[in-house]
């Protein structure tokens, strides 16, 4: 498989000052250093999903910066579309795709249809070949009804759509995904989560999304690297993140007198049909369910175990 980001080694040091002291009572400041990002290394192939996951802190969003050009490193080195990022970012601007949830790309009073027109010119593309793009991405995200009107006129769910049409139009290799869900209610996350993983199956296009839902990570993504305090402490598939912590299972059962009853299941010690098998004894089950536990608690389990 040909690996389109290379990363290794890479570190980012901030230095930060300390707030004691006065500037007008002549105290110096003292300054430490700190390491957003510390001695990380890996490899993403052309086409894979990979969730990019871990608390506030970590380092991911640091991370997608010196990958997409805005930042450059401390240390190590990292390659993009075979570019290293801050010394091809021009070039580097043609082959990716940046969406960061917190801000726009957008002209906020500028009717939506406009601000593409404009990045097709910002990218030097073919009228013909932009316009048979655009349609296409139009059609997929279903925006024709909202492209006439201003960008600050649209909801939040419908403003991150256009986001990421916007940075479609160049039809990039790699798309980077910094919190694209934040804000939205349920019914626009999970619309934003089919149309990404769609455009990535038909186009081929590679994703690393960072986000603080896990279920974005579980809809769109088919791996995970997970960072804590600027290290890498689980890189490996989706699959395999939840062999390796789901040693539970969680059962609901509903009796023919409507209760429910819950119970936890710890699948090292007894199997899931003998635990149904002695529920069955003690009740008159209508209806069951058995489920894994939820991502979010995986991945803090991940963390307590890195602590």
């Amino acid at each position: 498989m040909e690996e389109i980001i290379k990363v290794n080694n890479l570190c980012k040091k901030f230095q930060l000052s300390d707030s004691k002291g006065s500037f007008f009572l002549g105290f110096q400041k003292k300054k430490k250093n700190i390491y957003a990002v510390k001695d990380i290394s890996f490899a993403i192939n052309k086409g894979e999903k990979v969730a990019f996951i871990g608390p506030n802190g970590a380092g991911k969003s640091t991370t997608i910066k010196m990958l997409s050009a805005i930042l450059h490193p401390t240390s190590g080195s990292a390659e993009v579309c075979g570019m290293i990022p801050w010394e091809n970012r021009s070039k580097l601007a043609y082959k990716i795709g940046t969406v960061f949830g917190q801000r726009s790309q957008l002209w906020q009073d500028l009717p939506v249809q406009d601000s593409f027109g404009l990045l097709a010119r910002i990218y030097n593309l073919d009228t013909m070949e932009a316009k048979k793009n655009l349609l296409r991405l139009i059609r997929l995200f279903e925006i024709k009804d909202i492209l006439p009107h201003p960008v600050k006129s649209l909801s939040l769910g419908q403003r991150m759509r256009c986001e990421i049409v916007a940075s479609l139009l160049h039809k990039p290799q790699v798309l980077f995904l910094d919190e694209p869900t934040i804000g939205l209610d349920v019914t626009a996350k999970n619309i934003i989560r089919n149309l990404i993983k769609k455009q990535a199956l038909e186009q081929e296009t590679t994703l690393l999304l960072t986000s603080h839902d896990t279920a974005d990570m579980e809809q769109v993504c088919e791996k995970v690297i997970i960072l804590n305090k600027g290290k890498i402490i689980f890189n490996d598939s989706l699959s395999k993140l939840k062999a390796a912590y789901l040693n539970r299972k969680y059962i609901e059962i509903t009796t023919e007198s409507g209760e429910k009853i819950h119970s936890t299941v710890n699948t090292v010690e007894t199997p899931v049909s003998k635990e149904l098998s002695n529920l069955a004894k003690q009740y008159r089950i209508t209806d069951l369910t058995v489920e894994n536990p939820p991502m979010d608690e995986i991945i803090r389990e991940i963390y307590a175990r890195d602590e």
